[in-house]
């Protein structure tokens, strides 16, 4: 998919995300076919294949084989696969980006501390707050790469990009991901963006991706306050053996 068909399929998925969010399109919804989207905005078919898989992904919609997409019966679950990003492809959570920084500096200046990269290594670090659609804060995120693996990143549209994506893009290969969950406490300048009292519990989540040569490719801090959103893990157990 070429960079314009990115953005495309970008603006696509957030137009259709605000019909849905915004109340014109309910849950239950018959969404229109790919070939209506087509002609509606104008773009190929692989383009809106692409908005409508990030959709699904999200949890917005529902897809069946010869009837077509529905609008989600409950809107706000989210599988925690997503998070790790390597199984599920598409947008990491549903939702506009806010940049709030991005910049090159030492490893032993970066709020997270890559694993193994020297104190002098170049890094980048992006923090990034996801917006709802009233636009307050959903979550923060904190980003943290070396700078060898995404040297032109900081050139890129910073609001929409899935720093996974961009990596295999650039022939990174990605291997394995492991998220941690924690319990994590709000201090004062966090609680007022979020909103919320200062001491109110949250969720930490802490990504760490690796290559296949051993070495890190990211860190991603996630700030997730707990409350109407619901987060899942589901497996398929299909050809799965008893081995009780």
């Amino acid at each position: 998919m070429s960079g314009r068909e990115l953005l495309l399929h970008v603006r696509i998925r957030k137009a259709l995300e605000d019909r849905i969010r915004g109340g014109q399109w309910g849950p239950g919804t018959r969404i229109p076919t790919e070939v209506e989207l087509c002609e509606e905005f104008e773009v190929s078919r692989i383009t809106v294949q692409r908005a409508l898989r990030d959709l699904a992904d999200a949890g917005l919609i529902v897809r069946f084989r010869r009837r077509g997409s529905f609008v989600a019966q409950a809107i706000g679950q989210h599988n925690l696969l997503r998070f790790t990003g390597l199984l599920i492809q598409g947008p990491e959570p549903h939702g506009d980006h806010q940049v709030i920084s991005a910049q090159v500096l030492p490893a032993e200046g970066a709020r997270l501390r890559l694993p193994g990269v020297p104190d002098a290594e170049a890094v980048i670090q992006m923090e990034r707050h996801k917006l709802g659609a009233d636009g307050h804060v959903l979550n923060t995120e904190l980003h943290v790469l070396p700078f060898r693996l995404a040297p032109d990143l900081l050139d890129q549209p910073l609001e929409p990009l899935t720093t996974h994506a961009y990596l295999r893009d650039r022939g990174v290969e990605l291997v394995r991901a492991r998220m941690y969950v924690e319990p994590y406490v709000l201090g004062d300048d966090q609680a007022a963006l979020f909103g919320l009292a200062p001491g109110t519990p949250v969720f930490r989540w802490l990504r760490e991706t690796w290559t296949r040569k051993g070495d890190i490719a990211e860190l991603l801090e996630m700030i997730v306050p707990t409350g109407s959103e619901r987060f899942y893990v589901e497996t398929d157990l299909r050809g799965a053996t008893d081995h009780s």
